[in-house]
């Protein structure tokens, strides 16, 4: 071998060290692989805010809960429920939002419902989580209306055995506190009915004995700004409430409807859970006729959250058009 070769030889050689080197360095400095970040199946507490006018609306999400659609709602069949679920890419049960809404009127700040607290279940029961992360403290609500007196609209008027909203007036339609707070009505309901009764003593009576809970009769003017509006027929005392400021008008429909890929193409479908099921029927088409005629703003309990936004006349039926999001208000 002569001298040349030997040369190349050892340059070669000093070369694969020094990539052999590199590379072990390289190993040694990268960070060791770990498994997968495991998957967290929560999301975040949910509010959205939009103006209407000068005032300020949050709708704020007590959580979702399944419900078995094919067995409740009814004056429809079984199959067209399904077919029509699959359309909108859904099914029964259906996944469905409970809503409440918080309207900050410059000089008071109101609660439209207040969600489910523990009566529903471990996906329900946010509404705290979600006024907080809102940027408002329940210490802070003034005033509180209900648009009826089932559990997963009251049930969070309570925090254990306080109330939640200690400086609050709670205000509802008198036919429903008649209705439901009354022993003589629970003692004449069904064995399965009388817990509907029982929770609802539970958590107005607080707001009773503290002087706290101030009933109206019918159409009345609350605060400037935000008017009852009786509908009666899902409940004796059901109310939705309407929102002006500077002409621009929310409407808030409480349980007028519930499954919004059926009721609003075929505002005929009804569900078990009305009181009174033609009135029910009445109340409903009549406010989806309004809202669709004055493109006032609509918001519902059970709605996909946030559940606000506008109707249009389509066909024999409505559209509903949610509101754009906007992070601008």
């Amino acid at each position: 071998m002569n001298y040349a070769t030997r040369r190349l030889k050892q340059g070669l050689g000093l070369v694969l060290a020094a990539v052999s080197l590199s590379a072990g360095l390289t190993a040694a400095l990268l960070p060791t692989a770990h498994a997968a970040a495991p998957q967290v199946k929560t999301t975040a507490p949910g509010f959205y805010r939009a103006m209407l006018g000068d005032f300020e609306v949050t709708a704020l999400s007590d959580g979702t809960v399944a419900l078995p659609v094919d067995q409740l709602l009814i004056h429809t069949t079984p199959a067209h429920i399904k077919q029509v679920l699959a359309d909108n890419f859904e099914s029964s049960p259906l996944e469905t939002s409970v809503n409440a809404f918080l309207i900050n009127t410059g000089s008071k700040l109101v609660l439209v419902d207040t969600g489910t607290s523990h009566y529903f279940g471990p996906s329900l029961g946010r509404l705290q989580e979600s006024l907080k992360a809102a940027g408002y403290q329940p210490e802070q609500v003034d005033e509180v209306y209900i648009t009826h007196m089932h559990m997963d609209h009251i049930g969070g008027l309570m925090a254990g055995e306080a109330r939640a909203f200690p400086n609050a007036i709670v205000r509802a339609d008198k036919h429903d506190a008649d209705f439901w707070l009354s022993q003589a009505q629970m003692d004449k309901a069904p064995a399965e009915r009388k817990d509907s009764f029982k929770n609802a003593m539970a958590v107005l009576d607080p707001y009773v004995k503290a002087g706290k809970f101030l009933p109206f009769n019918g159409d009345t003017e609350l605060v400037p700004g935000i008017k009852a509006h009786a509908s009666y027929g899902h409940t004796p005392g059901h109310t939705t409430y309407v929102i002006e400021s500077k002409g621009q008008r929310l409407v808030l429909w409480g349980d007028l409807m519930h499954v919004a890929a059926l009721q609003f193409p075929e505002p005929g479908i009804s569900v078990k859970f009305d009181s009174d099921i033609p009135a029910a029927l009445a109340q409903r088409k009549a406010a989806f006729g309004d809202a669709a005629a004055h493109g006032d703003m609509v918001g519902a309990a059970h709605l996909p959250f946030p559940g606000l936004g506008h109707l249009r006349k389509q066909g024999a039926g409505y559209k509903f058009v949610p509101l754009n999001y906007s992070v601008v208000n």
